[in-house]
């Protein structure tokens, strides 16, 4: 290997420990040497005391200051640096120091005796220094600790409320630990793992003690996995008896005891259960979960352990998430290890047990949500299951776990622990994680201290062997044929078991595009159109100024001129000599001239004339020859000459031309116009009405939308496009558009693109169903199931967030109603006991009245099954003393104080307090807890919301694809809202055969759903079986409610009445649809049922209205020719004909007819 290819190691960096002072130590000189083992001191206050303070790094002693005075009210400067040499050439150096604090332990020398030979010391209290600042790249950290006391020490003395004793330390680095690549591909996992609760029954609280452990495997590096092992799990009891304690261990304390095992300022996170990422979300889990987090013995650990990734293992752990999603947690029961040292001559049989693992059991961890975009953190409630190779292989395709390694990686910890539960040295505790990383071959690169590797399992070496067989006798059944049995594993299952862990990261592994760079891209797609054209000061700008400024000086000069001359001009009626007119041609000169208007018009046209030099003729500097200039103004003068006549002559012309008259329909109603075009099948007419909707305002992003829906329908991708671009060009936040530019790139299998719009509407609207469910819809074509996943997840929260804010307003208006309600009633009693003279009947209490109840008034609210008035009335109770209380209030609202009768039931109660003596009585019916409300429950599903829009919109692959989800969904299925946009869908694709079986299907859910029969009308309608499609319209009408789209069917079924010649009843339809949405299609039906029926004027004067929202229908001007004719106006019949043949009127029946009336009249057609 030639020296280019040797690959270059970092050298060690020195990291610095660096003592600066310690302050607070409140402490006594011992007069004879010896502290008492009390708490009080005998010696004399304000004397020196010595301290020192020993440096440690997991088994390593660092360093120790030299010796320091402390006095009292004054802080120590102990001004001491230790130096930790960090070798690179282990690639799991910063996972080390990730996860191993610096203990900084504080001993106080004590005074020499006078035949004593040695100091004698006393420790006093540690500290524990995180290096995490460090690992993450900071190259100096500054902390103050809190010197937490050791047993026996004086420092536990201090009273509470007093000042902590504290310690100031930084600790830095040279050069940062990371380099550049590290800290952009590398990562920092941080496992926590909580708590195991509902255990089985068979574990209590005495007799026979064991530890528990809990291990995982962890990549480190791009082919080799690591078990991570949790040993300290211990049995606690119900939070009742002990509550636990919240802040987070050191998964490798090292030396550190008592309060210093648990990590500085770090706590378990209080998560709402619905933030949670786990199992056991339900309500019914809820309840189990609150059961077992309170009145069960639990498994607690509260440790945690960080695990520096590099780039490989970071890319491995990712491949593996993606290729399988679940990742094994197991869980085990070990025995507890001897004490003594004794216990090394015990027989085989003890080692046996001591090396056994039982209870194996193992949680399946859904990582997937690791793979969301910008996901950095999962926290749940994982079930344990019973552990079998089986099952391990069956959800994570691993052939076996990691509990034979873990048991014996986790007896060892446990046996070096095992003499003392404080460890007074630092073989004792160091080896924790010291322990399983020799195990795995590990070298312990910052310590630098090779260790023995001693016999696994305990003395004699037998233990490896028989844990192996435990763990194989646990995971599986030896009977041969049967599948595998893990019995004791079996009652996690029963117990419905579950452990509560976190796995949070640095940088998430799916980093997500913020929507500032999203804006960017589809800013970059389509760019933003401004809303008004660039100006530019071009030649023509500068002409088209020109003019702007002769019209408007044109204008006050008329104005002038009409203010001197106006009045006798009216008077003045003989014809106007030239004289005349130069006289007062004259007399404006001079009173432009006298009053200063003159100057100020020559003012205003200064500046146009100056920009038509410098921009038309590029003169910009002086001329030096005179004549050239004398040249140059000539020009100019004649050519401001002609263009000031030109604007002159637009001056008057636009005051000539007629004003232009309002259009008599606007943008809504051309919508109404096309949509209905739409549906009778008339497409060059629904684009007429969507491009004259255009036409009138090109800036309203809804125009090209609507548009570029009718597109999508008509299957013009092309066109869709650029109507969706232009959408989008108006409005980048314009969602819809958004969306389905994204639909149209996806049909173009522009995947990359329609990603981008996508995930860009839901930063438009985070809040959006619709945005995250399309994008769940767009992961799913392209099958990208975790993303899929992730949107769907987003769509739900927020869709039962949705439902949980519509309860709390409907409960919230039924308790105003009851309150108003309940007043009204308090107020007619009081004027009823007035009315009586104060004197009240004997058998009314004087005492508060409840409201009335439920069978004396009927229920305030529109929701079923939501209970009676006397319910609502305990609600509203409940609701001025605060029944939603959250768990941390409740303690403080139920004392042991009596309350009033005022005061209402609470959930919490088991008896109610009876008269104001405080007398406890029995729980009456009315004063029982209230009723639990029941959980909100959303009105469809995601996919149904999306569905509707979806159809709307036309985008039919998309639509396909949301319904399947649909018909799989827990909230959906088969249902009659499910066949009814099953329908609706075929409608739009013409498979009527299809659409008639599922709407038969709907039927059967509900006979009397408006919309089902009238989807079932529309399409016996097109399959031309006009007498079904007429019961179906009959039925649809005769409805108390209506369906969703009424004007089709009255339009349908008008015209079904004029085929059948009912032309009353299709009159009185057209008119019902008139009613509801005029257009041209129901005035001209109105008016050929009028004109059958022989009502000539109302006919005419329904096809007046209609031709005044449609002056280009021929059938219109066809029918009023007939209605001319019959009225005997020969002209008008003439013009209407001419009309209906130059619009090309393609009707052969009315054709013909108007012919035989023009016939039998005599005159309507110019070619007699």
């Amino acid at each position: 290997m030639t020296e280019v290819d040797v690959p270059q190691t970092r050298p060690p960096e020195p990291l610095s420990i660096h003592i600066v002072k310690a302050s607070n130590l409140k402490l006594t000189k011992i007069d004879n040497g010896q502290r008492p083992s009390s708490g009080t001191s005998k010696g004399t206050k304000g004397d020196n005391v010595q301290i020192t303070v020993k440096v440690e790094f997991g088994e390593k002693v660092l360093g120790e200051s030299p010796k320091v005075d402390c006095v009292p009210d004054t802080p120590a400067e102990i001004d001491y640096t230790a130096t930790l040499n960090c070798s690179f050439e282990d690639p799991l150096v910063l996972d080390e120091i990730s996860y191993k604090p610096v203990v900084l332990t504080v001993t106080e020398v004590l005074p020499k005796e006078k035949k004593q030979k040695e100091e004698k010391t006393a420790q006093l209290g540690q500290c524990t220094v995180d290096l995490l600042p460090l690992v993450k790249g900071a190259t100096k950290h500054h902390y103050n600790l809190v010197i937490n006391p050791l047993p026996g020490s004086p420092l536990e003395t201090i009273p509470p409320e007093g000042p902590k004793p504290e310690m100031e330390v930084v600790i830095s680095v040279q050069e940062s630990l990371l380099e550049g690549t590290q800290i952009d591909q590398g990562n920092l996992m941080t496992l926590t793992i909580e708590s195991l609760y509902s255990t089985p029954e068979s574990w209590t609280m005495t007799g026979s003690q064991y530890a528990y452990a809990a291990a995982l495997p962890i990549p480190m590096s791009a082919d080799k996995e690591t078990p991570v092992v949790f040993a300290n799990g211990a049995l606690k009891p119900s939070i009742d008896k002990e509550p636990p304690n919240r802040q987070k261990k050191w998964a490798v304390p090292g030396s550190a005891q008592g309060n210093s095992i648990y990590i500085p300022e770090s706590f378990l996170p209080p998560d709402n259960i619905d933030d949670e990422d786990g199992e056991f979300k339900s309500k019914d889990d809820r309840e189990h979960r609150h059961t077992a987090e309170t009145e069960k013995l639990r498994v607690s650990w509260n440790t945690e352990r960080r695990c520096y990734l590099d780039s490989l293992a970071t890319k491995s752990f990712q491949d593996k998430i993606a290729k399988c999603r679940y990742w094994p947690v197991e869980v085990m029961r070990l025995p507890q290890p001897a004490a003594a040292k004794g216990k090394k001559s015990q027989n085989a049989n003890t080692v046996d047990d001591e090396g056994s693992i039982s209870y194996h059991g193992v949680a399946f961890v859904n990582l997937a949500p690791l793979l969301y975009p910008g996901v950095k953190r999962i926290r749940g409630a994982y079930k344990v299951h019973a552990y079998t190779d089986h099952a391990m292989h069956e959800k994570t395709k691993r052939k076996t776990g990691f509990g034979e390694e873990a048991g014996k990686i986790a007896f060892n910890i446990l046996n070096r622990n095992s003499a003392s539960p404080f460890p007074k040295k630092a073989g004792k505790e160091g080896g924790e994680k010291k322990e399983k990383e020799v195990k795995k071959g590990r070298s312990m690169s910052i310590a630098q201290h090779q260790q023995a590797n001693p016999t696994p399992g305990g003395p004699g070496g037998q233990a490896p062997t028989e844990a192996s067989q435990t763990i194989k006798s646990d995971t599986g059944s030896e009977m041969e044929g049967q599948p595998p049995v893990n019995v004791e594993g079996q009652q996690y299952v029963d117990a419905k078991a579950y452990v509560m862990l976190e796995i949070s990261l640095t940088r998430p592994l799916i980093p997500k595009r913020p929507p500032e760079e999203l804006a960017r891209r589809v800013a970059e797609y389509i760019p933003p159109r401004p809303l008004f054209p660039k100006r530019t000061d071009g030649a023509q700008r500068a002409v088209e100024d020109f003019h702007n400024q002769v019209g408007s000086v044109a204008n006050l000069i008329l104005d002038e001129f009409r203010d001197q001359f106006g009045d006798l001009l009216k008077v003045d009626d003989e014809p106007q000599t030239v004289e005349a007119m130069e006289s007062r041609r004259q007399k404006l000169i001079y009173e432009l001239n006298s009053s200063g208007k003159y100057f100020a018009f020559k003012e205003q046209l200064k500046y146009a004339v100056v920009k038509i030099v410098r921009e038309k003729y590029l003169k910009t500097s002086a001329f030096e020859d005179r004549q050239e200039l004398q040249t140059f103004l000539s020009e100019l003068y004649v050519y401001l000459i002609d263009q000031m006549h030109v604007a002159l002559g637009k001056f008057l012309a636009l005051e000539d031309q007629a004003p232009i008259p309002k259009p008599l329909t606007d943008s809504a109603q051309l919508k109404h116009f096309a949509r209905e075009a739409e549906v009778n099948g008339n497409y060059e007419l629904a684009t007429k009405y969507y491009q004259e909707r255009i036409a009138r305002n090109r800036n309203d992003p809804s125009h090209w939308f609507d548009y570029g829906t009718f597109c999508l329908y008509i299957n013009d991708i092309t066109k869709a496009e650029e109507c969706f671009k232009e959408c989008i060009a108006i409005d980048q936040k314009h969602l819809q558009g958004l969306l389905l530019y994204g639909v149209v790139c996806t049909l173009s299998e522009r995947n990359e693109a329609a990603e981008t719009f996508f995930e860009a509407a839901t930063c438009v609207d985070p809040k959006s169903i619709l945005a995250w469910t399309m994008l769940g819809l767009f992961y799913d074509a392209v099958n990208n199931e975790i993303g899929a996943e992730m949107a769907y997840l987003e769509a739900n929260k927020l869709n039962q967030a949705a439902a949980v804010a519509e309860a709390k307003a409907l409960r919230d208006d039924d308790v105003t109603k009851e309150r108003l309600a309940r007043g009204e009633h308090e107020s007619e009693d009081k004027e009823v006991d007035h009315d009586q003279g104060g004197l009240a009947p004997p058998s009314v209490p004087d005492i508060k009245q409840p409201s009335p109840p439920s069978s004396d008034k009927p229920p305030t609210s529109a929701r079923s099954g939501k209970g009676s008035v006397s319910d609502t009335r305990r609600m509203s109770a409940s609701k001025r003393s605060d029944i939603h209380l959250r768990p941390e209030q409740s303690p403080q609202l139920q004392g042991s104080k009596i309350k009033t009768e005022s005061s209402t039931s609470r959930p919490g109660s088991h008896y109610k307090m009876g008269s104001q003596r405080g007398t406890p009585q029995p729980a009456e019916e009315t004063e029982e807890p209230p009723i639990r409300e029941p959980t909100p429950v959303p009105r469809c599903s995601i996919y149904m919301q999306t569905i509707e829009w979806l159809i709307e919109v036309k985008a039919v692959p998309f639509t396909e694809r949301a319904l399947a989800h649909e018909l799989l969904s827990p909230m959906g299925g088969p249902t009659s809202g499910y066949h009814i946009n099953y329908a609706r869908l075929k409608l739009q694709k013409k498979e009527y055969k299809e659409a008639e079986n599922s709407l038969d299907e709907a039927l059967q859910f509900d006979y009397q759903n408006p919309d089902a029969w009238a989807l079932m009308g529309h399409v016996k309608y097109m399959t031309n079986d006009v007498e079904a499609s007429r019961d179906c319209y009959e039925r649809t009408i005769s409805f108390t409610s209506d369906a969703a789209e009424m004007h089709s069917i009255y339009l349908r079924l008008a015209s079904i009445y004029l085929q059948e010649e009912k032309f009353s009843n299709a009159k009185n339809t057209f008119l019902m649809a008139c009613k509801r949405s005029p257009s041209c299609v129901s005035w001209l039906g109105v008016g050929i049922a009028c004109y059958r029926l022989g009502e000539l004027a109302e006919s005419e004067d329904a096809l007046s209205e209609a031709n005044i929202l449609n002056n280009t229908d021929p059938e219109v001007w066809g029918y009023l020719s007939l209605v001319c004719l019959k009225t005997g106006r020969q002209l008008e019949a003439e013009q209407a004909y001419k009309y209906a043949l130059k619009l090309n009127l393609s009707d052969y029946d009315l054709l013909t007819e108007i012919q035989h009336v023009q016939q039998d009249v005599g005159f309507g057609n110019p070619e007699f």
